[in-house]
């Protein structure tokens, strides 16, 4: 005997909270949305919100899209790459700041290429920001709003014609690692770039700034350092470094900085004596290593800030496009420089 599909429950109306609280459904609309001000009391709200959480009631999104006229949803494209406390933090509170002005947050993965603008037009948000990985180009960002997306940021450097910028000073930190090295007397120095060239947009402006840094100071000498993430990489730049005449070296960020510790202790290379080390991003583990990794902190503006910007540009579209400084660098010193 053929097995009969289970019908599917009935899904609860506003209709269906209505009766269970004994009001109009325009009622449950201002309980549920937190509208219409003090014409719904506290006591009739609560019984609303119960009545809706015995039915499992759970107000209909493109309904309320209707009523605002946008969807509300604020798209973050993130890029594969891993970003440490510091921009996690700083996301969370973003995402805490939107939902409070009453928009929803939803996260886009990204691994580079052609930008999915389309993929992204689908999704009708109301506002996107984009990463510096996502390829967004100005034939996107036109798609978007030919959609109904009120505004579109971008996350880094370069500029996209016709969205905002959101900036993030690469070439900064390398400047505040440089500034902190010269100021201990370091004229000739290493500056590491990786080899893993998704990460050039952040490791190649961090080397103009060290070098723009010792720019014009006589006898001075920064030298570009390739890197595999590899202890055998760091292992053969320790073997070399004596020979090398370098006595500082800015690491790029902390986690080669405490790669290139480990190589520079294994080979019997004093840190700080016969090397100093500046890193960047201020990870926990930067305190916890001995010695104490000195190291550059970018310290971003408030996610909530940021959320309040965005709701600024949602409601004023078109505001003329803006860059906007994401935060700064300073150095915290410890005992590696």
């Amino acid at each position: 005997m053929t097995e009969q599909p289970t019908a599917p429950r009935a899904v609860p109306t506003s209709a269906d909270v209505a009766r269970r609280a004994g009001v109009s459904r325009a009622t449950v609309s201002y309980a549920l949305n937190d509208t219409a001000g003090g014409r719904v009391s506290e006591q009739t709200r609560e019984r609303v919100r119960a009545a809706a959480a015995d039915l499992g009631y759970v107000p209909h999104a493109a309904a309320r899209s209707l009523r605002a006229g946008h969807t509300g949803i604020v798209l973050l494209t993130i890029p594969e790459i891993v970003f440490g406390p510091l921009f996690a933090r700083f996301l969370h509170e973003m995402r805490t700041g939107l939902r409070a002005h009453g928009y929803t947050t939803v996260i886009h993965g990204t691994s580079g290429g052609e930008a999915p603008a389309s993929a992204w037009a689908e999704l009708r948000p109301t506002a996107v920001v984009s990463s510096p990985s996502s390829g967004l180009t100005p034939e996107g960002v036109d798609l978007l709003r030919r959609s109904g997306t009120r505004t579109v940021l971008t996350i880094g450097d370069a500029p996209v014609a016709g969205a905002h910028t959101l900036t993030l000073d690469q070439a900064g930190i390398g400047a505040c690692a440089a500034g902190h090295l010269m100021a201990a007397g370091h004229r000739r120095i290493g500056a590491i770039v990786p080899t893993d060239r998704t990460l050039d947009r952040f490791s190649l402006p961090r080397l103009d700034g060290v070098r723009a840094a010792f720019a014009g100071h006589g006898g001075s000498r920064v030298e570009r350092l390739d890197l595999d993430y590899t202890e055998e990489s760091a292992a053969r730049l320790a073997g070399h470094w004596r020979e090398s005449g370098l006595t500082g070296l800015f690491t790029y960020n902390d986690e080669f900085a405490l790669l290139l510790l480990s190589a520079f202790q294994d080979a019997g290379i004093r840190v700080p004596g016969d090397a100093a080390l500046v890193g960047a991003d201020d990870l926990m583990l930067a305190r916890l290593t001995r010695p104490r990794l000195t190291t550059v902190r970018q310290e971003l503006t408030d996610g909530g800030t940021l959320a309040g910007l965005i709701d600024r540009l949602i409601r004023h579209p078109d505001t003329p496009v803006e860059s906007h400084d994401l935060g700064s660098a300073r150095i915290v010193a410890r005992d590696s420089a």
